[in-house]
């Protein structure tokens, strides 16, 4: 007996869909589909989860030096000529980093090999490619997601059974975050 649902797919396309699956569930925080798919997208989920909350703290602020690109007031780059050449100005900035630690690095990792990266279009450029920008879903679930899961052992999604689906009578339900 095997220890999860084929869902009537092949191996990768059932991996490839339960991966884009969870990638909307963290992405948007709730997503309506079968219940036997539901309940196999529960257990990355609630997995990812635990794994978030558990190094969601494991990291250490660095201060760094960089070399910043000099601007003037309408936002474009300064420029000097040397040797009969343009050459941008760069200028040393102190900035302070987060630097994930070892286990951390790996629960990044781990997420990002379970989750595809989301493309987020902004609402006024709707259908376009331009202004478009990678979601980061780890450091969605560190930040926001994790720290609503604290004080909580598991249990971090809910299925609500919506009905039966008008085309094939599947049984079609609500898979949200709590």
């Amino acid at each position: 007996m095997a220890n999860y649902r084929k869902l009537g797919r092949a191996s990768n396309q059932r991996k490839a869909m339960l991966r884009a699956l969870t990638t909307s569930l963290l992405e948007h925080g709730k997503i309506f589909t079968t219940e036997a798919r539901a309940k196999e997208v529960r257990k990355q989920v609630e997995k990812l989860i635990a794994l978030a909350v558990r190094e969601k703290d494991n990291y250490e602020m660095v201060v760094v030096n960089a070399k910043v690109a000099k601007k003037d007031a309408d936002g474009k780059r300064v420029k000097e000529v040397k040797d009969g050449k343009k050459v941008t100005v760069y200028e040393e900035v102190e900035k302070s980093i987060q630097k994930d630690k070892p286990s951390r690095l790996q629960a990044r990792r781990q997420i990002l090999a379970a989750t595809y990266v989301p493309t987020v279009r902004p609402a006024e450029a709707a259908g376009r490619k331009k202004n478009t920008k990678k979601l980061d879903l780890a450091k969605k679930l560190f930040e926001e997601i994790a720290p609503k899961y604290e004080n909580r052992h598991g249990g971090y999604t809910r299925i609500v059974k919506v009905g039966l689906r008008k085309g094939d009578a599947a049984m079609e339900v609500l898979l949200e975050l709590v």
